[in-house]
């Protein structure tokens, strides 16, 4: 397999497994482990065949990186577990080349879904004015969950945040898999 095509086939894969679990979270509101777990070992697997033990540490690494930071946001009550697993397991099997595009990207998507969300809902100012109670919260107590604001109370704005994942690592595939 040449570079190229490894370079194409991780975030083909990665996208596959985050568009499968964006359809779960939109669904059920739910990101199963039977869904992460193997999407992991996957990635795992995948780089350890086609790029030895390296590959394969590199690939834990990446999927390190992208659940660390998403379980600051979780601790924090802005997200659930899945999308945590889920960012892990996406991670791992695009690999560390891809992560910078894939937490950049769904990072954009997951605010611009959130705006367009609020628009759709019209409580764009009520939103607005939430992120700014959520961000003074989280300076003055650190990642202590929001005791209204957050991802359990379900009379707040509910995202399934599997889309944002899927959508970055759809783009990370188009930017930095097929354009290459």
């Amino acid at each position: 397999m040449t570079i190229v095509e490894k370079q194409l086939l991780y975030p083909v894969a990665a996208s596959l497994f985050a568009v499968i679990g964006a359809a779960c979270d939109v669904r059920t509101r739910r990101i199963p482990n039977v869904l992460t777990g193997p999407a992991l070992l996957f990635g795992l697997v995948l780089h350890g065949v086609l790029d030895g033990w390296r590959g394969a540490g590199t690939a834990l690494a990446a999927g390190l990186i992208c659940g660390v930071i998403f379980l600051l946001f979780y601790i924090a009550g802005g997200m659930g577990a899945g999308d945590v697993k889920l960012i892990l397991a996406v991670g791992t099997i695009a690999g560390l080349s891809n992560i910078t595009y894939l937490l950049i990207l769904t990072a954009i998507t997951g605010g611009l879904m959130g705006v367009g969300l609020a628009l759709l809902r019209g409580k764009l100012k009520e939103t607005l004015f939430n992120v700014s109670t959520i961000t003074k919260h989280h300076g003055e107590v650190g990642l202590k969950p929001h005791p209204e604001l957050n991802v359990r109370n379900t009379a707040t704005l509910r995202l399934p945040y599997g889309l944002a994942i899927a959508a970055g690592a759809v783009v990370t595939l188009y930017l930095h898999g097929v354009q290459r």
